[in-house]
C-alpha cells in the first residue's frame, strides 16, 4: 500500500473516533496540546503523524492508542 493511502486510512481512522466521541477538531487539538490545523491535515492524509502524536491523540480523545489502530485496521470507510 503506498504510503499516502496508509496517511489517508489513519486520518480516517482518528476522524471517526473523534467525531464518535462528539469532539470538534477544535476541541482535540487543545485537548492533545496540537493546532487544529495540524489535526486538520492528520484527518485529511496530508501528514504523517510521530508515535508521540497518535499518542497524545489517543490520550486527547480518551481513548487507548489501540483503538486507533483497530480503526485503521477495519479501514475506516
Amino acid at each position: 500500500m503506498p504510503r499516502d493511502s496508509r496517511q489517508a486510512r489513519l486520518g480516517k481512522a482518528i476522524k471517526a473516533i473523534r467525531t464518535q466521541h462528539g469532539l470538534t477538531q477544535e476541541d482535540l487539538a487543545s485537548k492533545a496540546g496540537l493546532h487544529p490545523t495540524y489535526i486538520s491535515d492528520i484527518e485529511r492524509g496530508a501528514r504523517n503523524p510521530s508515535w508521540d502524536v497518535i499518542a497524545r491523540l489517543a490520550e486527547g480523545i480518551g481513548v487507548p492508542a489501540a483503538r486507533i489502530a483497530e480503526e485503521y485496521d477495519r479501514g475506516s470507510d
